[in-house]
């Protein structure tokens, strides 16, 4: 049985792979990446993106706010021979004079935020990028919030202690918002010491609402996919992707 799983888990993390190759490939290709290209990444995390887009000659500015996940990234640049610049920061707060041809923000990190920090990061992205300027994002679609369901339910130490090495229980509540298209996930820590709540807010989108909200805030959709590999759009699946121009005033 343990064989069983550690193999499942390997055959997850190779997909996992062969997925980023696949985009990555994509990306430079579409967007025509060379040694001239300026990209920065929000939530680069450990470096997935940016380290492979590195590779490809780009020249890459990664955004985090794990230290943890930077400095895997920062070690992985070092071994490579690679220049990449990672800053430290919530992606909120970055600040620099330097200017993109392309800024990339993947995993969904854009349905974390409320309207207002998304209207402040549209707004960051739009001074960030050179004109002509690309964004490329996913989201979780409507066809994911209705396959959402409200429900409580609590473990001994869920995630396999991912919220503390102590032993602890964890209340799990998800709730819907219709309206807003909105879910919660609360998650209620239970340890000897402490209790504590960590609260997940997930913005959903339709293509129509996404368009809407970037058109708002000076950027134009180019096209929509059904991943950040340029897979064709399929409106049934749970998340997608899209690429949005930078609009010039007057444009």
């Amino acid at each position: 049985m343990l064989n069983y799983h550690l193999n499942e888990a390997i055959d997850v993390s190779s997909r996992k792979l062969n997925f980023i190759e696949r985009s990555v490939e994509w990306i430079v290709s579409h967007f025509g990446v060379n040694k001239n290209t300026e990209i920065a990444d929000f939530g680069c995390g450990p470096g997935l993106y940016t380290t492979r887009l590195a590779e490809r000659d780009a020249s890459v500015t990664g955004i985090d706010f794990s230290e943890n996940s930077l400095e895997h990234a920062i070690q992985v640049a070092v071994q490579k021979g690679l220049r990449v610049n990672y800053v430290h920061t919530n992606y909120l707060d970055f600040e620099t004079t330097h200017r993109f041809d392309l800024i990339t923000m993947i995993m969904c990190d854009f349905c974390a935020l409320s309207p207002e920090q998304r209207k402040i990061m549209l707004s960051k992205f739009y001074a960030l990028l050179k004109p002509g300027g690309s964004v490329l994002l996913d989201v979780y679609s409507l066809n994911s919030f209705n396959q959402k369901e409200e429900s409580a339910t609590y473990e001994l130490n869920q995630l396999n202690r991912f919220w503390s090495p102590e032993d602890y229980y964890c209340f799990v509540n998800t709730f819907k918002y219709e309206k807003e298209k909105v879910t919660l996930d609360k998650y209620t820590i239970i340890e000897e010491s402490q209790t504590r709540a960590v609260y997940n807010w997930l913005q959903h989108f339709s293509t129509e609402s996404l368009s809407k909200e970037f058109a708002e805030n000076d950027f134009k959709v180019e096209n929509f996919y059904s991943d950040v590999a340029g897979t064709t759009f399929n409106p049934e699946f749970t998340e997608f992707a899209f690429v949005a121009e930078k609009l010039e005033p007057n444009t």
